[in-house]
């Protein structure tokens, strides 16, 4: 840890540096070379300790460019900046917690943060803490968060030489031999940018796939009531599919099935359905599970229906339940509590 007083700029010396899953790869066997002050941290200006090491085989050579002071400040790695606990850039995470960025970027005041920031961090203090964010805005970081390490980040670079076409080397080339994609934005990235959440081209991906996921288009017709849920789990009971979206509103019936891993809310009104997936989607969670709402398949008109009725329990308002593959062989009968939601069909023979 950095040891510094008032009047005096301090260098740091650690042991061992912040790094997420997949910038330190999936070897458990690496080379790590240390250099005490090596380089000035890209963020405070400040030297730092330089640790260099190779992800693993066909990988690229990674090394650290902040400081532990400004990594431990964003809880973000050393190396790629982003977020250690959800994965997710900074940006976006600051977006969705509504977190004002509160470093100054200044030389003098900078200095003067970092100095009393780092005597806050020796005493236990942090500048992270999410248990006090609201409740929605972590089920949404929960949602977007990468769970497993994501090593393809850590290939090596494109070969210029193969871009113009004069490489040689062939196989024993270390660096990839593809041709570099037009009007990439993600090829001019700035570490700054990318610390401060400021015009990150990754971010804006997920900020733009966030936005897609919150304008979610309604069915044209205004007969559909009936959410779809999936990724249902075996804790998940009715009573607690009832207390999650009975304050939308009234409820007509609720069917859930394990077998599936899925479940049907179905409400009286159109407004009250609208209103619920607005409020669940993308950020709903029962018993630490992820669970995805979407609107039910409403039951498509014509003279077919009737006869595909044999190969699906129809919901109330028209959304449909496939059966599993083979089932249109089978005599099948659907049963339910509610018979208002699954009605009862039979098939027998060949489905012609």
């Amino acid at each position: 840890m950095n040891k510094a007083d008032p009047n005096k700029q301090g260098w740091e010396q650690s042991e061992f540096p912040i790094l997420c899953e997949t910038c330190l790869g999936e070897s458990p066997y690496m080379r790590m070379t240390k250099q005490d002050h090596g380089r000035e941290c890209k963020i405070c200006t400040r030297p730092f300790t330089i640790f260099r090491w190779c992800p693993g085989k066909n990988m690229r050579f990674k090394k650290t460019e902040i400081c532990q002071s400004c990594a431990k400040l964003k809880n973000t790695c050393q190396t790629c900046m982003l977020d250690l606990e959800f994965g997710l850039p900074v940006q976006v995470r600051d977006s969705i917690l509504q977190v004002k960025e509160a470093a100054p970027q200044s030389d003098v005041n900078r200095e003067y943060f970092m100095q009393n920031a780092e005597k806050q961090l020796e005493n236990g203090a942090s500048y992270h803490d999410y248990s006090k964010a609201d409740s929605a805005a972590r089920e949404t970081l929960k949602r977007m968060a990468r769970r497993e390490p994501y090593y393809k980040r850590n290939r090596a670079h494109l070969c210029s030489f193969f871009v113009k076409g004069e490489c040689t080397r062939g196989e024993t080339c270390p660096y990839r031999h593809e041709m570099p994609e037009e009007n990439n934005e993600l090829s001019k990235q700035n570490i700054k940018d990318r610390y401060y959440g400021n015009n990150d081209p990754v971010a804006k991906k997920y900020l733009a796939r966030l936005g897609d996921r919150a304008q979610l288009k309604s069915p044209d017709d205004p007969t559909v009531t009936t959410l779809f849920l999936t990724g249902i789990t075996e804790e998940v009971t009715k009573e607690d599919l009832e207390q999650k979206f009975y304050i939308y509103g009234e409820l007509k019936s609720v069917v859930l099935s394990h077998a599936k891993r899925c479940a049907f809310i179905n409400f009286v009104t159109r407004a009250a359905a609208e209103q619920a997936i607005q409020q669940t989607f993308g950020r709903l969670t029962i018993h630490d599970a992820i669970v995805r709402v979407a609107w039910a398949r409403p039951r498509k008109q014509g003279p077919q229906s009737e006869l595909k009725a044999g190969a699906f329990g129809s919901t109330a308002e028209g959304a449909q339940m496939p059966l599993p593959p083979g089932a249109l062989n089978e005599k099948v009968t659907y049963a339910s509590q509610d018979p208002t939601l699954l009605g009862s069909a039979s098939t027998s023979g060949q489905h012609k």
